[in-house]
């Protein structure tokens, strides 16, 4: 290579300014052919292209990385970019969440275009079930899975409300009063089922193998959302699932550069179902006749029926009227007003927001994900003030550390807030539909008036419940051989509730403006008291398992597993209450002065062990077996009643995989199984009902009097 060619080189590229090619030496020469060579100025490509949906819209957003590097860049507004890449680069990856992820060969292009697809779940997809996963057209047990994007766009308060209707079998039911927004939907697998009295019958509940609180997770987090059905599928996690079990994976980091994804929802909730109240006039007009029929006289007089017509044609702007002594206000059948107590005492509409932002990314050897939560929902009570918050926070990495060996790691913090009125009772909620609609909510005077309960929600006291979850989980991985993972997994979890109930003296107010006291709850007037709770949760669990997975003349597939996993649960609990509050400024235990009482204080622990293991069989995935086994003890049994096998047997034929099968295009699975399992059940009201217990104290009804 000629000196003068070489040099013109270099001017061109800007990297020395030479005048005289003459002048230059070797060592000028070689230091300027390093240089080209370490920047790469010489080897850059621009690829430019547009990436759309399966639509044809644009997909903002879409993370673009070469393959094996660092090197990305992300999607304008409409769907363009623009990448210089190393010529040694060989392939663009494109990955979006909700959509496949593509990976495209460059082969010297300079412009790439992408049609991004749906990301469901395939015949050749995996689908996660107990202690692994499998491809969901190999799947023999009664499994429904449900993705990200269904839970992503349901503005809801919790996991339960945005998994109603979406997956066959899953049934959720309100367990709570009036809506009150600590009250999570209860649930189960294929219908209520229990052994009998003395148990529960709740669905075992795993997030990212532990077991955990269904909404007590950010929704935003979930990836999928499993649900294992009959005793088939279920029978791998023995008598912790006898009701069936919710397998919920959260996100995890993707290949590519740091992405940070931010979304919201503003909503309004109004409240369903509430009853059509009956006006004044008529109700008093039903209630004579009632009378009547039952050889009473008159409830309301002509003169009240008299005022209820003005007051309703508006002649008249008074709701009830002084007792004859003058004192009080007649209410119930002296009073005319015409009030809907449902209207009164419940919001047309309570406003509620949610905030989430996550960042992801990572290298071949390395992903991140972490994100952030924030949930403020305003009750539907219109006199309380209830008022729920959530902040979740998560951390997960994935680390390769060999060819060999991969390590994850994952932390979960939630803190969920709850307050409200302590006068929001059962009572409460029952007295609103038993109000008259003729008493006023307000006296003539402006004060609430004493029927309608609106001062103790006011005065009443309040009520704060606080819990915080911190999870932690970790994982190894170890791979020896082709188609051999070994697994081991430590999950520790902590739970901290502190509940604050303080009992104030609320009071209506009399003719003449004077107060006088109300009960508050099941208190009577001018009680005031206080209760404070604690209960700390320490819940660990470990699991060791390994499986294999081979074919044995390309048609015969087979794949073992097997494990050990154990739990340990410990809790405490405190609870104390005193009355007579010295001033309901500050509701404190210190700052009461009779009535002390320790409520309760007490130690519990379980803890259960198992073996357990799986096998699975198919051919040409034409003909399917699994079958499944765990050997669980439990420590809520005697030593004879502790241990138990838990088998079950499932086999399925995939009709559509047949030579005979002409309508592959229309119908692609159509699959015939059946299943038969064995599952006990460990949850039982009392954690030891084997041991006798006998009331302690100096009561008539106690075993013990005078020591």
């Amino acid at each position: 290579m000629r000196k003068d060619y070489l040099s013109k080189c270099l001017i061109q590229r800007g990297i020395f300014r030479i005048f005289s090619p003459s002048k230059l030496n070797g060592l000028v020469l070689l230091l300027g052919l390093l240089f080209v060579s370490m920047t790469g100025f010489a080897q850059m490509t621009e690829i430019r292209g547009t990436v759309k949906d399966s639509q044809g819209f644009p997909l903002p957003g879409v993370t673009i990385v070469v393959k094996g590097t660092n090197v990305g860049t992300i999607t304008a507004g409409q769907g363009n970019y623009s990448l210089n890449v190393p010529a040694s680069a060989q392939t663009l990856v494109f990955s979006f969440v909700g959509m496949k992820t593509q990976e495209i060969a460059i082969a010297g292009k300079t412009e790439i275009n992408v049609t991004l697809e749906d990301e469901t779940i395939g015949l050749d997809e995996l689908v996660v079930v107990g202690y692994g996963a499998q491809k969901k057209a190999n799947l023999t047990g009664s499994v429904s899975t449900v993705t990200a994007e269904v839970l992503e766009a349901r503005p809801v308060q919790n996991v339960s409300q945005a998994l109603q209707g979406v997956i066959p079998g899953l049934n959720f039911q309100t367990s709570g009063l009036g809506g009150e927004l600590n009250q999570s939907l209860s649930f189960n697998i294929r219908g209520a089922g229990t052994i009998g009295s003395g148990s529960n019958a709740s669905p075992l509940v795993l997030i990212d193998g532990m077991e955990g609180n269904l909404n007590a997770i950010n929704p935003q987090d979930i990836e999928s959302v499993t649900v294992l059905k009959d005793a088939a599928a279920a029978s791998i996690y023995g008598s912790r699932a006898p009701f069936g079990v919710v397998l919920i994976t959260t996100k995890k980091g993707k290949l590519g550069k740091a992405t940070v994804n931010y979304n919201n929802n503003f909503k309004w909730t109004s409240p369903l179902g509430l009853p059509n109240m009956m006006d004044s006039y008529t109700f008093a007009l039903y209630w004579n006749e009632a009378a009547a029929n039952d050889g009473e006289g008159a409830k309301f007089s002509a003169e009240v029926l008299d005022r209820i017509v003005k007051f309703q044609n508006g002649e008249i702007d008074y709701g009830t009227v002084p007792t004859p002594a003058g004192d009080r206000w007649q209410y119930y059948a002296g009073s005319n007003a015409n009030t809907d107590w449902f209207k009164e005492q419940y919001k047309s509409a309570a406003f509620s927001q949610e905030h989430s932002m996550s960042l992801s990314g990572g290298n071949e050897n390395a992903q991140y994900y972490t994100s952030a939560n924030y949930l403020d929902q305003d009750g539907l009570a219109r006199h309380s003030g209830d008022n729920f918050q959530r902040y979740a926070m998560t951390g997960k990495i994935n680390v390769k550390i060999s060819e060999l060996a991969k390590f994850n790691y994952n932390t979960r913090f939630v803190r969920e807030d709850y307050d409200k009125a302590t006068h929001m009772t059962d009572l409460f909620y029952h007295n609103i539909a038993r109000r008259w609609p003729t008493v006023p909510a307000k006296d003539p005077n402006g004060y609430y008036s004493d029927p309608s309960e609106i001062a103790q929600l006011v005065q009443g006291g309040r009520t704060i419940d606080q819990t915080d979850y911190l999870y932690q989980q970790a994982q190894i991985i170890l791979t020896p051989a082709k188609g051999w993972n070994i697994y081991a997994e430590g999950n520790y979890r902590t739970t901290y509730r502190n509940y604050h109930s303080d009992v104030l003296p609320a009071f209506s107010n009399d003719v003449n403006g004077n107060p006088y006291p109300v009960a508050v709850g099941w208190n009577s007037g001018g009680h005031s008291s206080v209760y404070e709770y604690a209960r700390k949760d320490n819940f660990m669990t470990s699991n060791l398992y390994s499986d294999y997975e081979f074919s044995l003349k390309e048609n015969h597939n087979f794949k073992v597993m097997a494990g050990f996993n154990s739990e340990l649960m410990k809790y405490r609990t405190l609870g104390a209450s005193r009355t007579g509050l010295i001033t309901p400024n500050l509701p404190t235990i210190n700052t009461a002065t009779a009535n002390s009482k320790a409520e309760e204080g007490q130690y519990q622990h379980w803890a259960t062990a198992g073996f357990f293991g799986r096998f699975n069989y198919n051919y040409k995935e034409k003909y399917l077996l699994e079958v499944n086994a765990r050997y669980d003890g439990t420590s809520r049994f005697i030593d004879e009643k502790r241990w138990n096998l838990f088998p079950s047997v499932s086999v399925g034929w995939n009709v559509a995989r047949e030579d005979f099968w002409t309508m592959t295009d229309l119908i692609s699975t159509f699959k015939i199984r059946g299943s038969y399992g064995v599952l006990g059940n460990q949850n039982t009201g009392n954690w030891y009902p084997f041991y006798a217990t006998m009331p302690v104290g100096t009561n008539n009804g106690s075993w013990l009097i005078n020591g």
